[in-house]
């Protein structure tokens, strides 16, 4: 199926790796040009851009400065903005409980998962409305409506970027940009499976091992796995194109059935 994305800009934040650097190569396979928002350039994020129309970009998006940076080389790239993928996060489990986690811990969750995608927002705004037309979408989590005290600063975190999204979507709406929002469970990345993923860090704290950790959590989910970045990505991007240019103000689930309520 066409998307219709073919010679259309996009920028996605988080790209270097996992769901980021899947969704970047799902947007080129379908014809974009992509300009690839992150901290450090991976190695697997350079080799693509060898390949296709992939403009890497090193920046720090939790910075005040950071995000006008990023929208900035895109404008002077290719001109303007068809498609922001907001896709940049991280999590820390909180392993010794509320009370260990500090101001400046909160900072840090609050800086990364929702001001840098506040901030991506407002830059890439206004080319999308010079466009009259354009797609945002954000990466969120199930933990904005499944509350977990082990990630008690990053479900706040995730809970407001997605009420954030939804508000944004009544106003902008009108003028042709669509927002919705992905709320992945746990995904087979080095977020969750790195040395110093969620699992090992949970391990780490209940003397357990990393593997039993993440067998456990993918259990729960009705599928009994972990979801693929490639998934989300196919996921944001049939969002990112045209072919659901009625959606707008949804969020998408995709947890392997983690979430059992309505």
């Amino acid at each position: 199926m066409d998307l219709h994305l073919t010679g259309r800009t996009a920028v996605v934040t988080g790209a270097s790796r996992g769901i980021g650097l899947a969704v970047t190569r799902a947007l080129v396979r379908e014809g974009a040009r992509v300009v690839a928002g992150s901290r450090e350039i991976s190695p697997e994020l350079r080799a693509l851009a060898a390949e296709g129309e992939v403009l890497p970009v090193a920046v720090d998006l939790t910075t005040p400065d950071g995000p006008a940076e990023l929208l900035a080389a895109a404008a002077f790239a290719y001109g303007g903005l068809d498609v922001l993928v907001n896709n940049v996060g991280a999590v820390r489990p909180r392993v010794e409980g509320f009370l260990t986690v500090t101001d400046e811990d909160w900072a840090a969750t609050l800086a990364v998962n929702l001001l840098a995608p506040v901030r991506v927002t407002r830059a890439a705004l206004p080319y999308l409305l010079e466009r009259g037309a354009g797609s945002i979408v954000t990466v969120s989590s199930v933990n904005a409506f499944l509350p977990d005290p082990l990630v008690i600063d990053y479900s706040a975190a995730k809970a407001a970027l997605s009420n954030f999204c939804k508000s944004l979507s009544k106003q902008v709406g009108p003028q042709g940009i669509r927002v919705n929002t992905v709320s992945p469970g746990p995904v087979s990345t080095g977020l969750w499976l790195a040395e110093d993923g969620v699992a090992a860090t949970v391990a780490a704290a209940t003397g357990g091992s990393a593997r039993d950790v993440a067998e456990q959590a993918a259990g729960a989910a009705v599928t009994g796995r972990f979801t693929h970045p490639e998934e989300v990505a196919d996921l944001v991007v049939v969002l990112a194109g045209d072919r659901t240019a009625n959606i707008t103000g949804a969020d998408f689930v995709i947890d392997g059935g983690l979430v059992s309520t309505l």
